[in-house]
């Protein structure tokens, strides 16, 4: 129990590092305007009709950095300072959910396999936490080898979602850059801050991906030793 605890403790720091970095970055582009003037529902509708995609709507959410598109109901939605915003990080953070939007239109196979797995992972990860603590007897149950097995499954479909989200965000991230470079909405300076931006985003999947990843590897290290 105590390995598991070592290797969450570790993880949430690493997680908490990098979503500071992150907000501080995107503090910092919100401050750097793009020259062309648009805001982010601006650059998220020119880059849909670039791409020919008429059946995406844009909507403004809520909260900071919820900005996410949903695949069920073809909606980009924005957070209020992306939406609103006129700045690189706006750009960046706009071209990037609208990236999917592309990967959904042009069937890009990686998103088909995670939009997939959403409902299994659901069930999934409502499971694991409870099914980790039996298994690693923290409620005082003598640990059996089915239980380490139904929970090393458990944490294997929400591992490899982890993994699959990777190449998705990674790619969306090259579609929305390659966008804002050949629109001119973001050039020089703005694409160099756009990229970084993105980057700094792209890590909190791979801190995520790394934590399940590590996490899995404990348990069948456990189980093996049982």
């Amino acid at each position: 129990m105590l390995g598991y605890f070592i290797i969450a403790g570790v993880f949430s720091v690493i997680g908490m590092i990098i979503s500071g970095r992150l907000r501080s970055k995107f503090s910092y582009y919100s401050q750097m305007p793009v020259r062309s003037g648009m805001s982010g529902a601006e650059i998220a509708d020119s880059m849909l009709r670039h791409y020919g995609i008429r059946d995406v709507k844009i909507v403004e959410g809520q909260g900071f950095l919820s900005d996410h598109y949903n695949p069920l109901s073809k909606t980009v939605s924005l957070s209020p300072d992306v939406y609103h915003g006129r700045s690189v990080a706006a750009a960046a953070v706009a071209a990037h959910e609208c990236g999917h939007a592309v990967q959904h239109a042009t069937a890009y196979s990686m998103l088909q396999l995670r939009s997939a797995m959403v409902p299994v992972v659901s069930v999934a990860s409502g499971l694991q936490q409870y099914l980790l603590l039996f298994a690693l007897g923290a409620f005082g149950v003598a640990s059996s080898n089915l239980l380490l097995l139904i929970t090393i499954g458990v944490f294997g479909v929400t591992t490899l979602f982890s993994l699959v989200t990777l190449p998705v965000e990674f790619d969306a991230s090259k579609r929305a850059l390659a966008w804002l470079d050949q629109s001119n909405v973001a050039r020089g300076q703005e694409y160099d801050g756009a990229k970084d931006a993105l980057w700094w985003a792209a890590m909190t999947y791979v801190s995520a991906a790394l934590s399940a990843l590590v996490t899995l590897l404990y348990l069948i290290m456990r189980l093996n030793n049982n």
